[in-house]
């Protein structure tokens, strides 16, 4: 539909753009942990709990998704004066980018989803929700929060999962403001009557939301069509954008109908999440100034990387850069990451059922002990992360002549390593801030080492890891290798 090189330079210009997002925000919790025996109380699965983790769920997964892409966000949402708020804000300040703007309303239960996993397998999932529709004076407040900051946004995003906040007044008032500014609003819709979004710009609903929204089958490009047509005509809309899992998406409005088709990875995990993301691209597209096409093409890209995750997760701009360049998602390149995004592929990896490996060092010239180290590692361990010195922190562990190679090249080297999943550079001496991050379930160094002496160690056995001292091949170091080139 689209030429890659319009693609290309929209990525290079998502920072540019700032976006408003306003809607419901969650918590999503996650218990992991393994299955290995039945309950004698009842016929179900005991689940031993080895790790807990949260994060941001509904129009919070959107800002997450925005930030990812590197746009600038308004986040204006609802919590509750509760333990879990504060959570949200707390995980909200994390993000790049992004300026929140919370109303905390004191008797209101902020919507916590926990999700119960033995390994990639959802057990369970508890809600805590509340429906209830805000108040008078919580609604004027609300919008008057959107107010004060539209006039700097290129975009407005609504993100409706129908807990209260969204009301048909409150969504009459925000489309209003969105028009008299000028701006897109897209619509990530909730219920089957759409009419409540008269005036969006665009609703994005998946098939099976297009269907019930407007009772007419799906299940063929024009019927999907004909489906998208209807709501534009009925609910007074500008367009829409029908996302359409392994057959891609339609996109339709008056410019014409376009099909986009699907860029999965390898193998589609789970596609929980998606529609975030593709509200979330869509929105940062136009906000940079894209035309619709192109920003639909990028949403359906963004959604093609998500679905290759486990959980709610986000498509990172190297990632889309690999799809658009026709390049291997997890390629040599790709392996490179900030912590962010080792975090989120971590946390995937975690959730297909990976054991996860960690190692660090200066890797300054790579030689066989360099090899064997990260042979032995990856021996023990599904995925293993390397943790690399950076040229400061290598100068100040070792010298000012060293080190040899700088950051970028040993990085690539090391990522070149077919046994090396992952490569993140870090600053500090030490890669402690790393570990604690990453929970690596093996912690490995060299037997040149004792366990106590390893950094992180006492950490990884706390949440239940273990910690390997490989064998050291004698004879090889860096040092070594300088004293024989140097006269």
């Amino acid at each position: 539909m689209s030429d890659t090189s319009e693609l290309l330079t929209l990525i290079e210009q998502l920072d540019k753009g700032r976006v408003l997002c306003v809607g419901d925000v969650m918590l999503d919790r996650f218990v992991e942990g393994s299955v290995t025996r039945i309950s004698p109380e009842g016929p179900i699965p005991v689940l031993a709990v080895e790790r807990e983790s949260a994060m941001l769920g509904g129009a919070g997964n959107v800002v997450r998704n925005l930030s990812s892409l590197g746009a600038s966000v308004e986040l204006v949402a609802v919590v509750g004066a509760d333990v879990a708020g504060d959570e949200i804000e707390t995980l909200l300040k994390a993000e790049a980018r992004t300026q929140m703007h919370l109303l905390q309303i004191k008797g209101r239960k902020t919507a916590i989803k926990t999700r119960y996993l033995a390994g990639s397998q959802q057990l369970l999932r508890a809600d805590r929700e509340n429906y209830e529709e805000l108040s008078a004076d919580d609604c004027d407040a609300l919008v008057s929060a959107v107010e004060s900051v539209l006039g700097e946004c290129n975009a407005m995003v609504i993100s409706d999962y129908g807990k209260g906040v969204l009301s048909d007044a409150v969504l009459r008032r925000l489309i209003v403001l969105g028009r008299d500014a000028r701006i897109p609003i897209i619509v990530d819709p909730k219920g089957n009557d759409y009419t409540r979004y008269r005036g969006a710009s665009l609703l994005t609903p998946n098939r099976y939301e297009l269907a019930e929204a407007t009772g007419l089958q799906t299940d063929n490009d024009e019927a999907v069509r004909s489906a998208c047509n209807m709501l534009i005509e009925r609910c007074g809309v500008e367009g829409v954008l029908a996302t359409r899992g392994e057959d891609g998406a339609i996109l339709v409005h008056s410019g014409g109908v376009f099909r986009l088709i699907a860029r999965h990875p390898r193998e589609v995990f789970d596609v929980s999440g998606a529609g975030d993301t593709v509200v979330a691209a869509l929105a940062a597209g136009l906000a940079a100034g894209a035309s619709l096409e192109i920003a639909a093409e990028l949403a359906n890209t963004a959604a093609g990387v998500v679905v290759g995750k486990v959980g709610t997760a986000v498509a990172w701009l190297s990632e889309i850069k690999a799809v658009f360049s026709d390049a291997d998602l997890m390629g040599s390149a790709d392996k490179i990451a900030t912590l962010e995004l080792a975090s989120d592929r971590v946390a995937a990896w975690r959730r297909q059922g990976h054991k996860v490996g960690f190692t660090n060092g200066c890797f300054d010239v790579l030689h066989l002990g360099h090899v064997s180290l990260i042979e032995q590692a990856r021996g023990v361990c599904d995925r293993l992360v390397v943790a690399l010195n950076s040229d400061m922190s290598v100068t100040r562990l070792k010298g000012k002549t060293r080190p040899l190679q700088d950051e970028v090249s040993r990085a690539a080297v090391l990522a070149s390593l077919a046994a090396v999943d992952l490569v993140v550079v870090f600053a500090d001496d030490t890669p402690i801030k790393l570990i604690k991050a990453l929970q690596p379930d093996v912690l490995v160094k060299g037997a040149d080492y004792v366990v106590d002496e390893v950094v992180g160690a006492t950490e990884v056995r706390s949440w239940g890891g273990t910690i390997l001292l490989a064998k050291v091949v004698e004879g090889h170091s860096t040092t070594n290798i300088i004293q024989k080139i140097t006269p």
